[in-house]
């Protein structure tokens, strides 16, 4: 192909492509539970795309065709690798706050956040806004991952991404009524492993920013009493990378105040949002005395306090969200 007919071609195929990319890194994030490995899939599928763009002949929408690539390279990928879980979906939570957390050890596949700048529909649709929200939060990506992969693309793109029973079948190389059994059984396992419904507050509303200020004023001045003062009595707290977990202040607390509060001045703490959900990228202080990234806590938010705390102790993610892997000695908030 001649260069000025390809260079038409590809304007083309990026006009006509990329208003759905972040949509597509939401599905396969939910597919995956990775959002590395989701990047990775969506970049493969903007590859497939590419190269049978000049063959596409239009018989579905360019969303249905490329969602139909994604999600067919979503099942690939889940052939080869274990379901990703946060440290509740190994067993139940432990009643000993003052053990050492017992490692998970490498075989496991961990739950990854999100963050929403990554996948966030256009900010001037705040509706579509808090729809993506809901359909993000870290319970619910875990429960998606209880059910078998072909179940999963089922719901997602019946549910969530509301396409029509025909196109999902056609997608996926089954038949209309194999689609709707699935959606079927897989609402049903949703039911059984996603948790109870709570008041989830919105990131952007008040109550949650204050309550986020307050998580990070506890943690950066080793206030055990201040965070007691912002978890709901039933609160829960995830390490990720260790099975060891805990629910009810009584735990959590004296977990934190033995294994992580440490001095005042230890922990730095910058507001952000993964998941739909307020969160904070975490700086620990080196011997150095630089402040290191240490990794990503999420929080569920609702109008009576912290209800969950998902910690992710891996300094990358802090960089994944677009936040220096060091703020320095003498940084100030």
């Amino acid at each position: 192909m001649a260069t000025a007919a390809r260079t038409r071609v590809n304007s083309e195929f990026a006009r006509d492509t990329e208003p759905f990319r972040r949509e597509l890194i939401a599905h396969c994030y939910r597919m995956l539970g990775s959002m590395d490995d989701a990047e990775d899939v969506v970049q493969e599928t903007y590859l497939r795309a590419w190269r049978s763009y000049d063959a596409f002949e239009n018989r579905s929408s360019v969303r249905t065709w490329l969602h139909r690539i994604a999600t067919n390279a979503c099942l690939t990928a889940l052939q080869h690798r274990s379901r990703r879980v946060l440290p509740s979906g190994l067993g139940g939570p432990s009643d000993d706050p003052h053990t050492a957390p017992a490692p998970a050890g490498p075989a496991v596949a961990w739950l990854q956040p999100i963050p929403d700048a990554v996948i966030d529909p256009a900010a001037n649709d705040p509706a579509a806004v808090v729809a993506s929200r809901e359909n993000l939060r870290l319970a619910l990506v875990a429960s998606l991952q209880h059910l078998p992969a072909q179940q999963r693309a089922v719901l997602l793109l019946r549910d969530v991404m509301a396409f029509p029973a025909t196109e999902v079948a056609a997608m996926l190389g089954t038949t209309a009524a194999a689609v709707k059994s699935a959606l079927q059984r897989a609402r049903a396992t949703m039911r059984d492993a996603a948790p109870a419904p709570d008041e989830i507050t919105e990131p952007n509303e008040p109550r949650a920013r204050e309550l986020l200020a307050q998580y990070i004023a506890a943690f950066e001045n080793a206030d055990a009493a201040a965070l007691e003062r912002v978890l709901r009595h039933d609160a829960a707290l995830e390490m990720v990378g260790s099975r060891t977990w805990f629910v009810g202040r009584t735990t959590c607390l004296p977990y934190l105040a033995t294994y992580v509060l440490g001095s005042p001045g230890d922990w730095r703490m910058l507001a952000i949002i993964a998941n739909g959900q307020p969160a904070a990228a975490a700086y620990r202080r080196g011997a150095d005395g630089a402040l290191q990234a240490f990794g990503v806590a999420v929080l569920t938010v609702t109008s009576t306090g912290i209800a969950r705390i998902v910690v992710f102790g891996d300094p990358d993610l802090v960089t994944a969200f677009g936040l220096p892997e060091t703020l320095g000695i003498n940084w100030e908030s």
